[in-house]
Order: structure tokens, then C-alpha cells, then sequence
């Protein structure tokens, strides 16, 4: 049985982002294809091994510093040791610069993948410090997969290893979120009512959440905001001061209440401005349930999910006028609206399965396995 060693710096359920998401994914569609996937991550809750989740394993490092989004581990250089030369293939979670170390130190002879999910686009002046050892752990490695051509056409890096990348979109299974009650959907309908726009993600600098309240201000119109993260004080102080009290908090959420809020919005609204949302798995979540979407164009995978006037509205980024209109243009055609969700799931379906995302993946650790380029 071919054993697959996933490696990020963080995983279920101490973390709930859209990268653990896709590990997830993948790592179930491997156990449902008679592949035996594990997960190795760091912990502020110590080490441990073999733990379930779903049907995979997933070990935990202690995590001892965390410095500009970069967890360091002493015990994960032997935790990651022991478990790779146990498995067949390892896959890595990339940007993670220890990370890449860890590789290096272990002197891995496996065959290697690497999930490239973001640039890195924040920490520029460490980026300098840390693009020797980049190009050097991504020219070791034997395939880089992306996400969207979209976002292979505009990243710098990519395009020095394009020899090496695959493109393989991230997928999703409905079938692994949870189905609401009917009294979650009650409740939620008599807290917010029958329309409403809804964003989910975490508060953070790149998601444009500042433009999005301005929006939702000019236009005057119901915005539900679901998360948590560093920004959530600020953000509600500017909602307060000027006024937009069309805008409601309502903090992190489980799935079940998640999904309900996704089934009942008007439309999704998504208005990263910063190419460190390479992707937007929320924003295909609003997809997959069939929701009209508004984002912004940057050039990564958020306009390969959302096609201009076909499964949404693309608006310019830091522009709270235009997103607000794209906004009144949904919210004023609830019959235009309804057909661009209808596409939305279709585009879904068609090219953002799990299904498809996971056999794709397969089929490049058969590839690798079996000594194919």
C-alpha cells in the first residue's frame, strides 16, 4: 500500500484554514483509494502520534517559537525523519521556510511533491534573507503543483520552475460538511433575516475587509461577516464609526452553522486585495453551494473560481465604489443572481471536486513512483 506523508506547519483541529481544508481533502480521497495518507504538523499542545482524524493519521510536533508566520520545532527534525522513511512519497505544504530546512537535514531520498499554495508576500525584506534556501528546496524537489494557471502565469517564482509545475485546481466534497437543522436555519433567518451577503474567512490584512465595510456603507446593504482574527477589533470599530450598520459580526463558526449561513445568503462576497489569497477555498465553498460570487481581480486562483459575469461580478481590488455597485447590480437581479449560482455550481462540479483533485494527485505519486517526469 503506498503511504503518503503530508507535511504542514499547522493541522485539524487546532487550525481550521483553507490549507488544512485541502490537506484534509486529499488526505481522505487517498484512504478511499487504498492509499494510507498521514499528516505531520506542529502543536502548541505538545507531541503526539497517531491520532484520528477522519479516516487518516495525524501526527503532532511540539511547536517551541513562532516567528513572522514560521513555526520552528527542535523534536520535528526526528519525528519528520522517522515517518518519511517510512513513506513513499512525501508531500510538503509550501511557503513554510522551516520547512525546507527539515528537508535538507534529513536527507530525503523519497520521491517529493510540493503543494505550492501562496507566495510569499507579506515578509519582504525576510523573503531576501530566505530565497537562496527557496530556490534551493524547490529545485530538490521533483514536481511543484499550483493550484490555477492564473496564478502560474503571475508569480515570479513559479515561472523559474515552470518545468517542474503541474496544475492540479483545489477540490472540494460536499459530502464531508455537514447537512443544518432545520432550527439552525430558523435561527439564523430570524437573527439576520432573508437576504444578506455574506463573507467567511479569517480577519486578516489581505482579505480587504476595510473596503468591503465601506461598501457595504455606500450601498447600503446587510453584510454578514463570519471569523476571527487580529483585525476583528479594528474592523468593528471602523463599522461603528462610520456608521455602517448594515455590517454584522457574528465571530468564528462550527460547520453546521457555516453551511447554513452559505445555503441561505444572497451572495458571496470575497474582496481580497493582496495576492496571499493565492486561491479562496471559501470562496469556492460559496460555489459548490451553489452562490453567486463577488471578488477581486489579483491575479491568483480567485478568478479561475469566479469568471466575470458567468458565475459572478470581478471588481478592481481597494475599490469600495465599484464593489459596492457590483453588489446593488446582485442584490437589484435576484433572477441574474440565481443564474450566475446555478453556474457557479456547475463550474464546480465540473472542475473543483475533491474527486477530480485527489485521482489528479494519485496519479502524479503513481507518476513519481513508478520514475515517470
Amino acid at each position: 500500500m503506498t503511504k503518503v506523508l503530508h507535511f504542514f506547519k499547522t493541522y485539524y483541529p487546532e487550525t481550521m484554514g483553507g490549507i488544512e481544508q485541502v490537506v484534509f481533502q486529499l488526505a481522505e480521497g487517498s484512504v478511499a483509494r487504498g492509499l494510507q495518507a498521514e499528516v505531520l504538523s506542529l502543536s502548541k499542545r505538545g507531541a503526539a502520534r497517531g491520532e484520528r482524524v477522519g479516516r487518516h493519521v495525524a501526527h503532532r510536533s511540539r511547536l517551541d517559537l513562532h516567528v513572522a508566520s514560521t513555526g520552528f520545532s527542535r523534536s520535528a527534525f526526528k519525528d519528520f525523519a522517522e515517518l518519511a522513511s517510512q513513506a513513499d512519497i512525501v508531500h510538503y505544504h509550501y511557503p513554510w521556510p522551516y520547512m525546507d530546512v527539515v528537508h535538507f537535514v534529513s536527507r530525503l531520498k523519497k520521491p517529493t511533491v510540493v503543494s505550492y499554495h501562496s507566495d510569499i508576500v507579506k515578509q519582504k525584506t525576510l523573503l531576501k534573507l530566505y530565497q537562496p534556501l527557496m530556490n534551493r528546496f524547490l529545485g530538490s524537489v521533483d514536481r511543484i503543483v499550483a493550484s490555477s494557471p492564473n496564478y502560474v502565469a503571475s508569480s515570479e517564482v513559479l515561472q523559474r520552475f515552470q518545468h517542474k509545475v503541474d496544475i492540479i485546481p483545489y477540490g472540494l466534497d460536499q459530502a464531508t460538511y455537514p447537512v443544518p437543522s432545520e432550527a439552525k436555519r430558523a435561527y439564523w433567518r430570524d437573527r439576520l433575516g432573508a437576504r444578506f451577503f455574506l463573507f467567511v474567512g479569517a480577519l486578516r490584512y489581505y482579505k480587504g475587509l476595510d473596503c468591503l465595510i465601506e461598501a457595504a456603507k455606500q450601498a447600503n446593504l446587510p453584510v454578514v461577516i463570519v471569523g476571527h482574527g487580529h483585525l476583528e477589533q479594528t474592523l468593528r470599530a471602523q463599522a461603528q464609526a462610520i456608521g455602517a450598520s448594515s455590517v454584522h459580526f457574528v465571530g468564528g463558526l462550527d460547520d453546521e452553522d457555516k453551511v447554513a449561513l452559505l445555503e441561505s445568503c444572497e451572495a458571496f462576497v470575497f474582496p481580497s486585495h493582496l495576492r496571499s489569497e493565492s486561491f479562496g477555498i471559501s470562496l469556492l465553498e460559496a460555489a459548490m453551494y451553489g452562490k453567486p460570487m463577488i471578488s477581486c481581480e489579483i491575479g491568483s486562483g480567485t478568478t479561475f473560481i469566479n469568471l466575470h459575469g458567468q458565475t459572478g461580478l470581478v471588481t478592481p481590488p481597494r475599490n469600495p465604489g465599484e464593489l459596492a455597485r457590483a453588489m446593488l447590480e446582485l442584490w437589484s437581479d435576484p433572477v441574474r443572481a440565481a443564474e450566475m449560482g446555478r453556474q457557479a455550481r456547475q463550474r464546480y462540479e465540473s472542475v473543483f471536486s475533491a474527486e477530480q483533485m485527489v485521482d489528479s494527485y494519485v496519479h502524479l505519486y503513481q507518476r513519481l513512483l513508478d520514475g515517470r517526469p
